[in-house]
């Protein structure tokens, strides 16, 4: 999940990401403050408006907003105020972690590009990565499924070039970090960090 909000530039609308699926047709739901998109093939719910926001609770953030228990619980009391029966469950683990690259190899289909096994502390997930500078055991920062970058983007999984990749290995611009370097690569942490551990920028 993923919460967004920008009372300057949109109005008093909380935006919530279900999820970071995308769907060619949706539809819309609306019951009082809330509108519901759902995938028209299934009804699942992938996003909830909740509007007059500032009615129900107070947002303090600008832009994407800290997702923890109290806004949770927040969002599930206007849902209940507004008659919406949805069930909502929220991943609360950090989405940028420390990881540890244990094997690194050339990609079969992409001179380019490597395959990267990557241990975020609880599991150990496939990256495809086209830094030049990435190595085995390097300890480094992963953008996990569902994180949102400072550009916006939103990290899905996907297939590059025949291969499953779950994550991004980031570098220091695409985090947004003062003084990137110009070159393109990634962002090589201290050999202490931990894997899984959140990184904080």
């Amino acid at each position: 999940m993923n919460i967004f909000y920008n009372q300057l530039g949109v109005g008093d609308v909380l935006l919530v990401q279900l999820t970071a699926d995308q769907a060619e047709k949706v539809e819309t739901e609306s019951k009082g403050d809330i509108t519901i998109v759902r995938k028209v093939e299934n009804g699942e719910p992938l996003a909830i408006n909740l509007f007059n926001c500032s009615k129900y609770f107070a947002v303090s953030e600008n832009g994407q907003v800290n997702l923890n228990s109290d806004i949770v619980e927040n969002l599930k009391g206007a849902l209940k105020e507004n008659g919406v029966d949805l069930e909502i469950e929220v991943d609360l683990s950090p989405k940028f972690v420390v990881g540890h690259v244990v094997s690194k190899v050339q990609h079969p289909n992409a001179d380019k590009l490597s395959v990267c096994q990557v241990n975020v502390g609880e599991e150990t997930l496939q990256i495809v990565c086209g830094a030049p500078n990435v190595e085995a055991g390097q300890k480094v920062v992963v953008a996990k499924v569902g994180a949102v970058m400072p550009s916006g983007m939103i990290i899905r999984d996907a297939e590059l070039r025949g291969l499953p990749s779950s994550g991004m290995i980031c570098s220091a611009k695409e985090l947004n970090l003062p003084d990137a370097p110009k070159e393109k690569g990634i962002l090589v942490l201290d050999d202490i960090a931990e894997p899984g551990s959140p990184y904080l920028f």
